[in-house]
């Protein structure tokens, strides 16, 4: 599948990643047009989780290319690739657990700013204590703000790891199954949450994700991974009714 770089925020070509003789990805190109919201969706075992790691730098190809922001980043390490503008929340929630919800917060708006985890700079308290809540305030975590990460739910984690990665205003925001274990109602919530600050932040956003609900409410351009390879990509109506997509992972068309 050829994918015409001119305006993609992320463009990963022609990538092949063999595990000890194991195929995992095969000539997979996929283009993230930039300011959009796109899907990467498949069954168990097509490759996502691969695919993702590889644009994330976490997994090296085998072959193949990742541009990001114009920029050939595919022997780039994820830490530059962080700094580049680049950020990630993963299907298990990463964050500190014996700190705060604000204290993790607070490490992110650090970490953007290049202060690390210097909590209480004199020079720049202030300003970093307006951030965090304004961050705190949006993602309607504030009544939790002073609330252990490790006695969360699984929903509130997940939100916590998605506000902590948008604090570091990355140009692209990839996110690995953001609604996984979520109750219906955090589902919808979270939902809310990702398109309030993909608007608020004018971020790039991929994500990949089972809920098929959430992948044609959500996502303007899907890209369909099977076997390793690409099968089809385009809009969630063209998706949702697409033969080879049906019979490899839909099973039924999608409706809206």
């Amino acid at each position: 599948m050829t994918v015409d770089a001119t305006g993609q925020l992320l463009l990963a070509e022609n990538v092949t990643k063999s595990f000890s003789g194991f195929l995992a990805l095969k000539n997979a190109t996929i283009g993230v047009p930039e300011g959009r919201i796109c899907a990467l969706i498949g069954p168990n075992g097509a490759g996502k989780s691969t695919l993702f790691g590889i644009i994330a730098g976490s997994v090296r190809p085998t072959h193949g290319r990742v541009v990001f922001d114009g920029r050939d980043v595919t022997r780039t390490p994820a830490w530059k690739r962080t700094r580049m503008g680049m950020s990630r929340a993963f299907q298990v929630a990463r964050f500190f657990p014996t700190f705060s919800v604000e204290e993790n917060v607070r490490g992110a708006v650090l970490a953007h700013r290049g202060d690390s985890w210097r909590f209480y700079r004199p020079e720049n308290s202030t300003e970093v204590a307006e951030e965090v809540d304004r961050t705190l305030e949006t993602a309607n975590l504030k009544p939790l703000s002073k609330v252990l990460a490790a006695h969360l739910s699984q929903g509130d984690r997940k939100r916590l790891e998605l506000t902590m990665a948008i604090a570091l205003h990355p140009k692209l925001l990839l996110l690995d199954e953001p609604t996984a274990g979520m109750s219906p109602v955090e589902t919808i919530a979270t939902i809310k949450l990702v398109r309030e600050l993909w608007r608020q932040n004018k971020c790039t956003v991929l994500l990949t994700e089972h809920n098929m609900s959430v992948v044609f409410e959500i996502a303007e351009r899907v890209t369909v991974l099977n076997l390793g390879e690409i099968i089809a990509e385009g809009a969630p109506e063209e998706i949702s009714k697409n033969e080879r997509v049906i019979d490899a992972y839909l099973g039924e068309p999608v409706t809206s």
